[in-house]
């Protein structure tokens, strides 16, 4: 049945945001031709920022949390989908304008469902989730704008989250010499078992102050932002590209012209959430094929149940979390 399902939903009152389970009917949901039987899901930085209101994620109030979903259809409006078969959603507006994947039950667009890849099930898929989806768009793009392992190394910063432990196990698959940044002394083990050839404590890092430094990367992924990234730009080889693809330590850029005049270098923003459909089914049948992760085992670090979900959000904020967690939403996922 599909009344009086449980849900983490996200509200707020008198200006502060706070994420509870509570008891939810389909009618609660928001709107969509696709009704899902959620499996499991997964955490992120993001969904940490949403449930908290330690960033400002969610458009409307309140809201089911969860960016992430996989399970099977329970009811469908679109022909293209029938009850019982495996899909996933990532993005979209989950827990951001919709309802997402912290719930039994989620209804959303046709649009944005995604039938589940050959090869991958509910739970490996969120294995992979918004982070995995996330690094495989920012090496697709790498690539496609003529990133190659002879270009140089290609650092990591933000190397133990989900994005940077995808970002190195991807990269070093595809032959590329990784370099790993973190703030982590004790992750050095963890961070080479997923191929990081060199580990860099942030602490140690000498940024520099000058427009250009000493050339050292083929190419980055940088979760960071700020004045991370400022140096990888001034760092970056000449054709080099740079992915940003999240802000930890600040949305602000200070740069000068001269990394993109004198050596060419790029910088590519990497939006993991609201992609062309075709776009997404792309990159998802990549992710089940040549871009498979080879360490999953190792970068899922456990699961949790929704009722569990509140406490492990204040670990996100604080940076002490390596790897993934996902979310046991069904009784075997």
């Amino acid at each position: 049945m599909t009344d009086g399902f449980s849900a983490l939903r996200i509200h707020q009152r008198d200006g502060r945001v706070e994420a509870r389970l509570e008891t939810l009917r389909v009618q609660d949901l928001s709107a969509g031709e696709v009704l899902i039987r959620v499996a499991c899901s997964g955490i992120n930085y993001k969904d940490a920022l949403a449930a908290t209101g330690a960033g400002r994620i969610l458009r409307r109030f309140p809201l089911v949390g969860g960016i992430d979903l996989a399970g099977t259809v329970e009811e469908s409006q679109a022909s293209d989908y029938g009850p019982g078969d495996a899909v996933l959603v990532t993005g979209c507006g989950l827990s951001e304008t919709r309802d997402g994947g912290y719930a039994q039950f989620a209804r959303v667009p046709a649009e944005a469902v995604v039938p589940m890849p050959a090869g991958l099930t509910a739970a490996s898929s969120m294995e992979i989730g918004t982070a995995g989806f996330a690094a495989a768009r920012a090496v697709m793009r790498m690539e496609v704008n003529g990133l190659t392992p002879a270009l140089g190394p290609v650092v990591v910063t933000g190397a133990t989250g989900g994005v940077g432990s995808l970002a190195i196990d991807l990269l070093s698959g595809r032959g590329y010499e990784v370099v790993a940044v973190t703030g982590k002394r004790e992750a050095d083990e963890y961070l080479r078992s997923l191929g990081a050839a060199h580990v860099l404590l942030r602490e140690e890092l000498v940024l520099g102050s000058q427009p250009l430094e000493s050339a050292r990367w083929g190419g980055a992924v940088d979760n960071v932002g700020g004045e991370t990234l400022s140096w990888l730009l001034r760092t970056t080889r000449e054709l080099g590209s740079v992915a940003s693809v999240g802000m930890a330590a600040g949305s602000q850029l200070s740069s000068s012209v001269m990394p993109f005049i004198l050596r060419g270098v790029s910088l590519l923003g990497i939006n993991s959430a609201s992609l062309p459909r075709a776009e997404r089914l792309a990159t998802w049948s990549r992710l089940a094929g040549d871009l498979k992760p080879r360490h999953l085992e190792r970068i899922v670090r456990g699961w949790v149940t929704l009722a569990q979900l509140p406490g492990q959000f204040a670990d996100y904020l604080a940076g002490r979390v390596m790897g993934r967690t996902l979310v046991r939403v069904a009784a075997d996922p």
